[in-house]
């Protein structure tokens, strides 16, 4: 039986010796994660002042209030529906992780830090999906004074999702270390391996939010478009549309809580690799090592609460005035999260240079440089393939003048253009980021004892930089489906048309931020997975070493059978849960259109406007829908790994994860893209381009933004989160699938 208590004595003879710790005076580098606390209620306390400035606003009329009060309660009872179901997979779990931890087949920690993390992923969730709830009407009733208040509004809001995030991610992580290292006195490598397991609970309920959340959203949208829009020829967002509401709600369970929760899930694991492999760097170097060491496990916790300020500082310069354009709108948000990235970017140098300091200070600063850079650039390319500011959408919004075919077909080839850009960033920043922390592309049997490790330190840290601004970056993303809910209070409140002007200026801004939000979700997690795989690998070879099994690294060769078919395993799976979750859109929508159907046949009066539609019955379809469909992706993301370790082996294992990875990636950036290049064209053409709304052209877009609404809301964002939740899931369950592989 593997006793982990022993574990980093008996796999890592020449560890650190436990007394020798990096004396400053006033602070060592064990117990700097108090900055890590400090930032973290900083940051919260942020969210709540940002909240009251929200609250502080009138929702408007009463018919305006009823509107949000039935949006809010629909959204909240999906979510309290969602938590129930959720709750049931993570007590079973968390029984299966202490049947383990008593047989040594896993960590006595691993069942509390599972529970607890996703309980703070939840709660996350929940408090930026209550705030959006309670934005929306008074982001309508703001915009009807002027377009700066109502960007104000809605911007405050998603600050309250992200800071949140930030606040409860760096307390989690810098408690955790805090009481391995001084309450259970553990060794630095034992306190790596645990770091690295801690994300299972948070990837499992990321993986339900944006699943859940997906079909919900896109089942009501899907629903709403054809039969209100194409076959009724009512506006979107007609009070007599029933599933108005449905829709609405939707915005908020989607994109607000499951973008919230992915991003948390980002956020957290990226510090946790960071952690591992910062210890992988200098762990195994001897006694002198032992200061760089612990300042490498802390660096990444120091760095985001630097972003986090920066953040903090960006926010305050995103406003705009009065008869400001679309284009001065993407122009303010821009400016906010340069400057903050910058200031983060500035901050890295002198925290780098105090942390680190001696020979690999700059080569590290160089890493963290360019995975600002590498988010920055992913962010503007996304937007030029989805914005209708630029040519790639007006030539997709275009082709809708020849039909729904023409354009479908556009929006398939663009999103394959567009993960060319992407792809080439990651690849260009992982290698710069490796070479510029002193890496070199010769692997030794132990990866942990030569120059390898440092340049994967440097590749977890770039993700460290490209998440550092997430303050801001996720507030830019989050404010967008609380300015669409806007839009809609106002139509369905009857508000005048240079209301609803504004609010459409602010939601065609949103769709654009929210398209770059997921192309940052998707980029950062490509960088997370690498380090998480690391860290899988390196805790199955000392498993594998300590039962006799041997050299794990020279197996991992892509010409040794088992790594190749788990290849392939991993490209499978993102196809088939791709299916899965774009058929359960389909499913779903299918029971919204003939509720809307019958509504409107049944109930007299509902197309005069003389009678009220029954938007609950289209809520309770989208809910019940959505929690049914969602867990069987959910058990697939888990099994898949398990079963492939216990059949194939290890090496499997890796090279599924590599294949998932790798072609997860370029699918959900194509999906992404392609959705929200479908979604602009449409919009672009109800500003008055190609005939305007109700053209055929227009008729056309909104089949074409049918087909993008799963791309882009439902498989593609629910892929990132698939990838990295595939690889928690193998190490955490790593000793099992050593122990009893049947042919590995």
């Amino acid at each position: 039986m593997l006793d982990w208590m022993k574990l980093g004595i008996k796999l890592y003879p020449n560890y650190i010796n436990e007394g020798d710790v990096l004396d400053m005076g006033f602070l060592n580098f064990e117990n700097a994660y108090l900055i890590g606390v400090v930032g973290a209620v900083v940051a919260l306390l942020f969210a709540f002042i940002q909240s009251r400035k929200v609250m502080k606003f009138s929702e408007g009329n009463e018919k305006m209030q009823k509107i949000a009060a039935s949006i809010r309660a629909g959204a909240g009872a999906y979510l309290k529906r969602q938590f129930k179901t959720v709750s049931i997979f993570f007590i079973a779990v968390t029984i299966i992780l202490v049947v383990l931890a008593i047989f040594g087949l896993a960590t006595p920690f691993i069942p509390v830090a599972f529970f607890l993390g996703g309980l703070l992923s939840q709660l996350s969730a929940f408090i930026g999906m209550r705030i959006a709830t309670s934005a929306n009407a008074r982001t309508a009733n703001a915009a009807s004074e002027s377009l700066n208040s109502g960007l104000k509004v809605a911007f405050a809001s998603g600050t309250v999702l992200s800071f949140t995030v930030v606040g409860l991610a760096l307390l989690d992580v810098s408690i955790w270390f805090l009481v391995l290292r001084f309450v259970f006195n553990l060794e630095p490598v034992y306190i790596a391996q645990n770091m690295v397991m801690f994300g299972v609970g948070v990837a499992a309920f990321a993986l339900f939010a944006r699943v859940g959340g997906g079909i919900f959203t896109k089942a009501a949208d899907v629903g709403a478009d054809l039969v209100g829009k194409v076959e009724a020829g009512i506006p979107e967002d007609d009070p007599r549309n029933p599933a108005v509401i449905a829709d609405n709600v939707g915005d908020n369970v989607g994109d607000v809580a499951g973008m919230g929760a992915d991003l948390y899930e980002s956020y957290i694991k990226a510090m946790h690799a960071a952690i591992a492999l910062g210890f992988a760097a200098f762990g195994f170097r001897g006694s002198e090592y032992i200061g760089i060491m612990w300042a490498a496990m802390f660096l990444p916790v120091g760095l985001f609460v630097a972003g986090m300020l920066s953040s903090v500082i960006g926010t305050f310069f995103i406003r705009t005035k009065e008869n400001a354009t679309q284009s001065d709108l993407l122009k303010t948000l821009r400016k906010g999260t340069y400057i903050a990235a910058a200031l983060a970017t500035l901050s890295a140098w002198p925290i780098t240079r105090f942390v680190i300091g001696g020979e690999y200070w700059f080569g590290f600063f160089i890493s963290i440089l360019i995975g600002v850079l590498a988010g920055c650039l992913i962010a503007y390319f996304t937007e030029y393939f989805t914005s209708a500011h630029y040519k790639p959408t007006k030539k997709l919004a275009a082709a809708a003048e020849t039909g729904a075919a023409t354009i479908v077909i556009g929006g398939i080839s663009l999103g394959m253009k567009s993960v060319v850009a992407p792809i080439l960033i990651i690849v260009g920043g992982v290698v710069v980021s490796f070479l510029a922390a002193s890496g070199t592309f010769s692997i030794t049997s132990e990866i942990g004892s030569s120059s390898f490790a440092l340049g994967l330190y440097g590749i977890g840290l770039s993700a460290i930089g490209m998440l550092s601004t997430l303050g801001i970056t996720l507030a830019c993303d989050a404010y967008g489906p609380v300015a669409d809910n806007a839009g809609g209070i106002a139509e369905m409140a009857g508000l005048g048309a240079e209301v609803r002007e504004r609010t459409d200026a602010l939601d065609s801004i949103g769709n654009t931020t929210a398209a770059t939000g997921k192309g940052f979700a998707i980029g950062s997690a490509a960088l997370t997975s690498l380090g998480l795989v690391v860290s899988f690998v390196n805790i199955a070879a000392r498993q594998v070493e300590a039962i006799g099994g041997g050299n794990l690294y020279e197996r991992l060769s892509i010409t040794n059978p088992a790594v190749l078919l788990g290849t392939f395993i991993g490209a499978m799976l993102i196809f088939v849960f791709s299916a899965m979750t774009m058929s359960a859109v389909q499913r779903a929508a299918m029971s919204i259109v003939h509720e809307v159907r019958r509504q409107f046949r049944e109930i007299t009066g509902l197309m005069e406007g003389t009678a009220e539609p029954d938007y609950k019955a289209c809520v309770d379809l989208c809910t019940k829908s959505a929690l049914r469909e969602m867990v069987m992706p959910t058990i697939l993301a888990v099994v898949a790994p398990i079963l492939t370790g216990l059949i194939l082996g290890v090496e499997a294992v890796v090279g599924l994860i590599a294949g998932a990875t790798v072609v997860g990636f370029v699918v959900a950036i194509f999906m992404a893209n392609a959705g929200g290049a479908w979604d602009n064209a449409k919009k672009y053409i109800e500003s008055g381009e190609h005939g305007g709304k109700g053209s055929d052209a227009h008729k056309a877009a909104v089949i074409g933004d049918t087909v993008g609404d799963p791309f882009k809301d439902t498989s593609g964002p629910s892929l990132n989160t698939l990838f990295k939740f595939l690889t928690t899931v193998a190490i955490t369950f790593v000793a099992i699938i050593v122990h009893w592989s049947i042919f590995g």
